[in-house]
């Protein structure tokens, strides 16, 4: 028999008081969302800092403050929805066109007319109903129909524009209902109520998309449409689903327009997927799907609002606005691309046997000792 001379390994060091289960915990929920957040929270302070700094009581003001709200509004809702097609692996690019065509449907002389002898809220269900039957079309086509997502709502985006045109005449349609115009232009306990429609919406999505199936089924289709189709998922219906979802709340947003701006017009929502897809991916969205979070989005949102505040607020040209836009956009989605490269590798390195992550002999076997 003789006697094993190989030095042992050593335990990896942790921090004085801290067990190795406790390191990884805090570790993994600062790499989740909840870090995430945190630094999105972080970037939003250091941006109203830069605000106070440069504009004073300009930009710390009440009325400047509720200005960034109300125009953090329309774009926070529908990226509410983009959150929820990202998500579930898809992109849509249409909703600025809806947004227009909504408003355009919503504020025709028959439109209007009907409402008269009604009640406004017809206004808003057409509107509503305009943007649910584009998200269907657009879910159909993407879904049955095998299109690629991207060429799809690119085509509604060039359709619905066009739409709009014709039935407007290429004209701007003003809104006449009184009672419609009082009621979006109130401010309930002093905030407006298009912010507080904003917060109903990202409640509503928060709650939707983590304490619900449909939010469950949401994440499975982005992360792996195969495997939640072999889970029993119905991964076609889920996907029109998700665009008629993007739909309604392009209507909302139309509507949030109309009292904004008492029109409808088809220039109503120019290059709004642009800024819905930016917010969302700021928040920390995968552009390929299976991650997110709401809460991510309406910082997003925030953030982008409170930039352009700051540059107009300093006499900025809007290029340079654009400019920072595009830098901002390009360091999230590499960020994006590193923690994706760095959650990869962890998981790889946890996938290797004892012995090989130890460095052992190959061919051994755990616990029994080499010749």
């Amino acid at each position: 028999m003789t006697e094993d001379t190989r030095t042992p390994v050593a335990a990896p060091e942790t921090p004085t008081g801290a067990s190795p289960r406790t390191t990884s915990s805090s570790a993994g929920l600062l790499a989740g969302p909840v870090g995430r957040n945190l630094g999105l929270v972080v970037a939003f302070a250091l941006l109203c800092i830069v605000g106070i700094i440069t504009a004073g009581d300009r930009f710390a003001s009440t009325d400047n403050v509720l200005t960034i709200l109300r125009l953090a509004a329309v774009v926070g809702v529908v990226s509410i929805g983009m959150t929820f097609v990202i998500i579930g692996g898809g992109i849509d690019l249409s909703v600025g066109a809806l947004v227009a065509l909504a408003s355009i449907w919503a504020t025709t002389l028959s439109t209007q007319a009907m409402a008269a002898d009604t009640h406004w809220i017809l206004m808003v269900g057409a509107a509503v109903l305009v943007g649910a039957i584009a998200g269907l079309v657009n879910g159909v086509v993407i879904a049955y129909g095998k299109l690629v997502a991207f060429i799809a709502t690119l085509a509604m985006l060039a359709a619905a524009r066009g739409l709009a045109e014709i039935i407007a005449n290429r004209r701007t349609q003003i809104v006449q209902d009184q009672d419609f115009l009082r009621f979006f232009s109130g401010s309930p306990l002093g905030v407006p109520t298009l912010v507080w429609m904003f917060a109903l919406v990202a409640v509503a999505g928060w709650v939707l998309l983590n304490r619900t199936t449909f939010g469950r089924r949401t994440f499975a289709v982005g992360g792996n449409a195969e495997a939640a189709r072999l889970a029993g998922i119905r991964v076609q219906r889920h996907t029109v689903a998700l665009y008629v979802l993007s739909g309604v709340t392009c209507g909302l947003a139309a509507v949030m327009l109309m009292a904004r701006t008492t029109t409808g017009s088809s220039t109503h929502g120019t290059l709004l997927e642009l800024d819905a897809i930016a917010a969302v991916v700021i928040g920390g969205t995968l552009l390929i799907g299976g991650r997110g979070t709401i809460v991510g989005t309406v910082l997003g949102v925030l953030i982008f609002t409170t930039l352009s505040n700051v540059f107009t607020l300093n006499n900025l040209s809007s290029s340079a606005q654009a400019v920072a836009k595009g830098v901002i956009i390009v360091a999230a989605v590499l960020l994006q691309q590193r923690v994706a490269a760095g959650r990869r590798q962890r998981r790889s390195s946890k996938a290797l046997p004892p012995t090989a992550a130890e460095g052992a002999p190959a061919g051994a076997s755990p616990g029994v000792p080499a010749p």
